[in-house]
């Protein structure tokens, strides 16, 4: 059986172990104490250099944290290596693992498209990206996801995190300023507040460094959520003048 080194195990990466430890030796290791959610899992814990060390390596940390950790692994991978990310962005990520891997290491950048509460029911359907970096490995990567039941494409790194200016960047913008706003449950509503609720439902456990990392590390995302404050901002400014014409009618 392979090894499978996951370094980070914070939600995600015990979400990974759980669909992984049926198919490989897992490793997890962390800054912070994780014996007791290791321990309920099943898997081993293990220190930096011993993670690195497997045949397959998983980078399941915060973005903000990811090139740093990749410089700490670079002398502790095996030749053959693979070297996998999940980060939610992928431009900088896959620049980081080109850049500072030896070359010995093939690499692949992935961004599963869900977390636990997705994945509550489990992986079936449900979305995973993944993008070559080095190497062919992402066929292979590509193939297990399918396996596991997860719908899996196949892109590049930049037409990604285009895509995901929209798909995350200003969803989460749009569900996190909702979370903030504590919008109610009413007992009055339609299926598009329905929609609102279950969308606040999906990201209100996700961390800021998450939204943090969606927002300011991906490229494409600024431009994306200014147009969209704007429109907000034009469409608000029309109503008023519109109001204002009516009453003065």
């Amino acid at each position: 059986m392979k090894s499978f080194g996951i370094i980070g195990f914070g939600r995600f990466g015990q979400l990974a172990a759980k669909h992984l430890r049926d198919h490989f030796a897992v490793t997890v290791t962390d800054r912070a104490d994780i014996a007791e959610p290791a321990a309920a899992l099943g898997v081993r814990t293990g220190t930096l250099e011993q993670a690195a060390a497997s045949d397959v390596v998983m980078l399941a940390v915060p973005v903000q944290a990811m090139a740093a950790t990749v410089a700490a692994i670079a002398p502790l991978l095996r030749p053959g290596a693979l070297v996998l990310d999940v980060a939610s962005v992928k431009m900088l990520p896959a620049r980081w693992m080109r850049e500072m891997l030896p070359e010995g290491v093939d690499i692949v950048a992935t961004h599963p498209l869900f977390g636990p509460q997705s994945a509550r029911g489990g992986l079936a359907g449900l979305p995973l990206v993944v993008c070559q970096v080095r190497g062919e490995a992402h066929h292979k990567v590509a193939e297990f996801g399918r396996g596991l039941g997860l719908a899996v494409s196949i892109t590049t790194a930049e037409e990604h995190d285009r895509e995901m200016a929209y798909v995350q960047a200003l969803t989460h913008l749009i569900g996190r300023t909702l979370v903030n706003i504590r919008i109610p449950d009413e007992e009055l509503k339609t299926h598009s507040y329905q929609h609102l609720l279950e969308l606040c439902g999906l990201i209100r456990d996700d961390t800021e460094e998450l939204f943090f990392a969606i927002q300011n590390l991906n490229p494409f995302a600024e431009e994306i959520t200014r147009q969209f404050i704007a429109e907000a901002n034009g469409l608000l400014a029309r109503s008023l003048k519109a109001g204002n014409a009516s009453s003065a009618g």
